[in-house]
């Protein structure tokens, strides 16, 4: 999987500094690449009117999206999405509807 923080101007900000840390806490490097971009190429095919913009590509099923424009999202809510959508972790486990064998709706295993 392929994360942008997409920027234009000569800094990207610390949307990039974040998602960085969030990825390596979470043991991701190995399988999310992160990168920044200023293309206007990208900026056009995806419609981005504001900076800056967190990317999500999988060229493996065709998907390349704006999952953030315009906003520094917090670190919790970074990672809350790569947990979504990578699955994996413990953050909500164990109780809800995986006490009762329903999906917990976290993206962990229960």
């Amino acid at each position: 999987m392929k994360v942008i923080v997409w920027w234009s101007g000569d800094s990207h900000g610390t949307l990039h500094e974040t998602v960085q840390h969030v990825v390596e806490e979470l043991g991701l490097s190995d399988f999310i690449t992160l990168e920044t971009s200023d293309s206007k190429d990208i900026q056009t095919e995806l419609g981005i009117k504001e900076m800056p913009a967190l990317i999500i590509e999988e060229e493996a099923i065709d998907f390349k999206d704006v999952i953030f424009e315009g906003i520094v999202p917090e670190e919790s809510e970074i990672k809350s999405m790569f947990i979504s959508i990578i699955g994996g972790g413990e953050e909500g486990c164990g109780s809800g509807g995986c006490s009762t064998g329903e999906g917990c709706g976290t993206g962990c295993s229960c």
